[in-house]
Order: C-alpha cells, then structure tokens, then sequence
C-alpha cells in the first residue's frame, strides 16, 4: 500500500485544535485592499473556523489528522 500523504496546500492553510475544530485564515484580505472599506477590511482579521459542512473534504486533506 502506498504512504497518505496530507495535502501541501492545506497543511499550509489550516491548523487542527484541539477540539477537534479546523482553524483558517479569513479570506478576501490579500489585494485589491484600497477598494474595500475600513470596517470591511477590519472585520476580516483574524481567524474563523471551518463550516461543517465543509468538514469532510478537510478530513480528506487531512488524513493524518484525525478528523
């Protein structure tokens, strides 16, 4: 059998907690910043968790992880 391996690209974007939750990295805050007001921009900071429903393709990303 060959080795799972995580992919590259989400070992790069996400972290596991604890409790079992996926921590990422708000989106929409890299470019194009001078279009977008203040209050937008200021409440894009920070981090947010993943949706459940998307839980199963970071399962899949993430084999190593145990979710």
């Amino acid at each position: 059998m060959p080795k799972m391996k995580t992919k590259s690209s989400a070992k790069k974007r996400f972290r596991v907690r604890p409790g079992g939750t996926v921590k990422r990295g708000q989106a929409f805050k890299r470019h194009i910043l001078t279009k977008k007001t203040t209050k937008n921009k200021r409440q894009l900071r920070g981090s947010v968790s993943v949706h459940e429903t998307n839980m199963g393709h970071i399962a899949q990303m993430l084999p190593l992880a145990g979710l």
